[in-house]
C-alpha cells in the first residue's frame, strides 16, 4: 500500500463511507446548466438550483461536489451542506486551444490553497487528455503541477480526465474509448493523484456487458489511484448497471450528478422540490448502497502512519 499523509488521509475520510467507499453527489456543472434552461444564465438563479440539490441529496452521499463560482462558499454561508466531505472544483468551464488538441485552465482568482482555506476536503481538477494528442504532455506537466500544489497544501487530489477524438467532428469508437480511458489512468494517476474520476470506458451502444467488466478490470489495473466511475449525463438506468459493473470490476465508487437530478433543471418550485426528495433521493441513495456493498475501499491503497513525533517534521 502507498504510504498516505495525514491532511490527504484525513480528507479522504471525510469524502467516502465508514467502509472507505466514495459517492460523491457532482454539481459542479456550470455551462451545461446554463445551456439547458436560460433561467440559469443568472447566477442566483443557478446557485439556487445548486443549493436546492445539495439540501435535498447530500446527506445520501459520502461528498459534495460544488464550484467556487456559484456554489461552493454559497453552500457553506446557507448550511446547506451536511456531514459530508466537500469537493470544489478547479477548473474553468471548458477547454482552450483547438478541438483535436486540448488545454487546460485554473479559474481565474482561484487556486489550491483557498480551496483548503475554505475547508475542502479535496479539489476536483478536470482536464480534456487524448494519450496521442499534440497538447499530450502539456497536459502531464500541468496535472503535476497541480499535484504538486496539493501536496504542498495537503489537501485530497481528484483528477476527472475527458477523452476526445483527434479527428475533428468525430467520435471515438468503442475500442478506441477503451484504449484511451486506460491509457490515461496508465499515464496520468502516478503524477500523485489521489483518486482517479473516469468515464465509463466504452461506447454506450456497446451491448455485450463481459465486455464491460473487462474493460473496468483493465481501468483497475492501470490506475495507481482508486477510481469511481463518472455519469457523463446517462440516464439513471444505464449508469446504474455501468455503476454495478464498475464496482465489481475494483472501482471504488462513482460521482454522480445528471443520472440522478437531471429531471430536475426544468422543474420549478414544489415539482423541483418533490422531484428530488422522491426519486432523485431513491437513485442516489441505491447507489450510495450499492458502492457501500461492492466497491473496493480506498484503504485497500493507502497507509498513513503516525508518530508521535509526526508533528515535527509535517
Amino acid at each position: 500500500m502507498k504510504p498516505l499523509t495525514i491532511g490527504k488521509l484525513r480528507g479522504l475520510q471525510q469524502i467516502s463511507s465508514k467502509r472507505g467507499t466514495i459517492t460523491a453527489l457532482a454539481l459542479d456543472h456550470r455551462q451545461n446548466l446554463r445551456k439547458a434552461n436560460p433561467a440559469f444564465g443568472d447566477d442566483a438563479e443557478l446557485s439556487r438550483f445548486k443549493l436546492e440539490i445539495t439540501r435535498a441529496l447530500a446527506h445520501r452521499a459520502t461528498a459534495v461536489l460544488l464550484d467556487p463560482e456559484v456554489s461552493a462558499a454559497q453552500a457553506i454561508a446557507s448550511r446547506a451542506i451536511p456531514n459530508v466531505g466537500l469537493v470544489v472544483a478547479l477548473e474553468s468551464t471548458g477547454y482552450t486551444g483547438e478541438a483535436t488538441a486540448r488545454k487546460a485552465q485554473i479559474i481565474p482568482g482561484w487556486s489550491v490553497e483557498k480551496a483548503k482555506r475554505m475547508g475542502a476536503s479535496a479539489v476536483k481538477l478536470l482536464v480534456y487528455y487524448h494519450p496521442d494528442s499534440p497538447t499530450a504532455g502539456e497536459i502531464e506537466d500541468f496535472t503535476a503541477t497541480i499535484a504538486e500544489e496539493c501536496i504542498r497544501q495537503d489537501l485530497v487530489l481528484m483528477l476527472e480526465p475527458l477523452s476526445y477524438s483527434l479527428e475533428e467532428n468525430k467520435k471515438l469508437s468503442s475500442e478506441e474509448k477503451r484504449h484511451v480511458v486506460v491509457e490515461t489512468a496508465r499515464r496520468l494517476t502516478p503524477l500523485d493523484v489521489d483518486i482517479l474520476k473516469a468515464e465509463f470506458p466504452l461506447d454506450l451502444d456497446e451491448p455485450d456487458e463481459s465486455k464491460w467488466t473487462d474493460a473496468c478490470r483493465e481501468i483497475s489495473s492501470a490506475s495507481n489511484a482508486p477510481w469511481i466511475l463518472l455519469s457523463a449525463a446517462v440516464n439513471y438506468e444505464t449508469y446504474l448497471r455501468q455503476a454495478t459493473v464498475a464496482c465489481n470490476a475494483g472501482a471504488s465508487g462513482v460521482a454522480v450528478g445528471r443520472a440522478v437530478w437531471q429531471e430536475a433543471v426544468t422543474m420549478n418550485g414544489d415539482e423541483r422540490i418533490n422531484f428530488l426528495r422522491t426519486t432523485a433521493k431513491y437513485r442516489l441513495s441505491r447507489l450510495t448502497s450499492l458502492c457501500h456493498a461492492l466497491a473496493k475501499p480506498y484503504t485497500d491503497f493507502y497507509q498513513a502512519a503516525a508518530p508521535f513525533d509526526w508533528y515535527k517534521t509535517y
